[in-house]
């Protein structure tokens, strides 16, 4: 077991640097001047105006990978924290929440959020957010990190990474003949295997990444998630820790008692390792009525969970009901188009 990261925390809800941190060289100081103007005019204080901007990571890399394209290496991930912590209000999100609820909401609001319980949070993510006292939640599944296992679509990619440089035959399950020649190739062959394979059963799941290990031939199991002592340690340093369900399945392609079980094992052992009441839940894959629906909001009511997040675009407010909460992936390669992004969702834009 990995030794727990130890070092003092200072936590800030306004998002500003702790220390000596100084983000000024992200964006020149009069572009972040205007970030920072633009945003008190389009996302102002005041009653009924409250918008919230919530960012959705998953693994943080401590490298570029070719194979991954939708999560940032860690020195991306810095710049973007140094960002978040000179030009918005970065909040807890259970906080967050309650100040939308209560027309409380500062200029600029912006929480972070990490789904399913990558140990990269714990051993990469922390400390930048400790460098620039800022919270987070992280939503996680148990059943990977019990079985000190990686995630479904990890397993994908390992496969294709251990491959040979030629293709892979999968005519006998209906996808032909997918190329691996290049690393662009082997990307998009990444990509469709994990849409194939997002909507399947469980069983079915399993099945199908073991004929991808068949033909990797290699054992795809990797010590990827976080385990107790990590949680406990999240904890110690003011990180929410949320559900994400067992097993990470489309909720709305179980039936009724299997989802319940879900979402109820999850918060239960979740609760049992930190010591604390969850509050908050994420839908796994969080897209509205293709992943879940009205049932599973009300199991999350009945759980005694208080707000619940997808995976739709745009800012969070008011109007949004309490169990369905947007956030989204930030994609942006710059610091200028970051910044730009989250001023347009805070504007209704997006």
């Amino acid at each position: 077991m990995r030794a727990p990261f130890s070092a003092p925390v200072s936590v800030h809800p306004a998002g500003r640097p702790t220390g000596n941190a100084s983000v000024s060289h992200v964006l020149p100081r009069f572009t972040a001047g205007m970030v920072r103007t633009a945003g008190d005019l389009i996302a102002p204080r005041g009653k009924g105006a409250g918008r919230l901007c919530i960012l959705s990571y998953h693994r943080i890399l401590a490298n570029p990978d070719p194979l991954i394209d939708g999560d940032p290496d860690v020195e991306t991930f810095r710049w973007q924290m140094r960002l978040l912590a000179e030009c918005f209000n970065v909040m807890p999100l259970h906080d967050a929440v309650q100040a939308m609820a209560t027309e409380r909401m500062p200029p600029r609001a912006v929480a972070i959020t990490f789904d399913d319980g990558y140990s990269s949070f714990h051993d990469l993510a922390l400390p930048v957010l400790m460098e620039y006292g800022l919270p987070a939640t992280v939503f996680v599944t148990t059943g990977h990190m019990q079985a000190k296992g990686s995630m479904w679509n990890d397993m994908i990619l390992e496969a294709v990474r251990r491959m040979p440089p030629t293709s892979l035959d999968l005519r006998e399950i209906g996808l032909g003949e997918l190329p691996l020649r290049t690393a662009e190739q082997r990307r998009r062959t990444a990509q469709v295997l994990t849409d194939r394979c997002k909507y399947m059963a469980l069983p079915e799941r399993d099945a199908f990444t073991a004929l991808l290990q068949r033909h990797a031939g290699v054992a795809l199991q990797q010590d990827l998630m976080l385990d107790d002592d990590m949680l406990r340690t999240l904890v110690k340093h003011r990180i929410e820790i949320g559900g994400h369900t067992v097993s990470h399945p489309i909720l709305a392609k179980i039936d009724d008692d299997a989802a319940r079980a879900e979402i109820v094992d999850n918060k239960r052992v979740l609760e049992a390792i930190i010591g604390q009441p969850l509050r908050l839940f994420a839908y796994p894959n969080g897209k509205r009525r293709a992943d879940y629906t009205a049932a599973h909001v009300q199991m999350l009511e009945e759980a005694g969970y208080s707000a619940a997040f997808t995976t739709e675009t745009g800012a969070a407010t008011r109007a949004h009901p309490r169990f369905e909460l947007p956030r989204a992936r930030p994609w942006d390669a710059t610091p200028g188009m970051f910044a730009a992004r989250l001023l347009r969702w805070l504007a209704g834009l997006i």
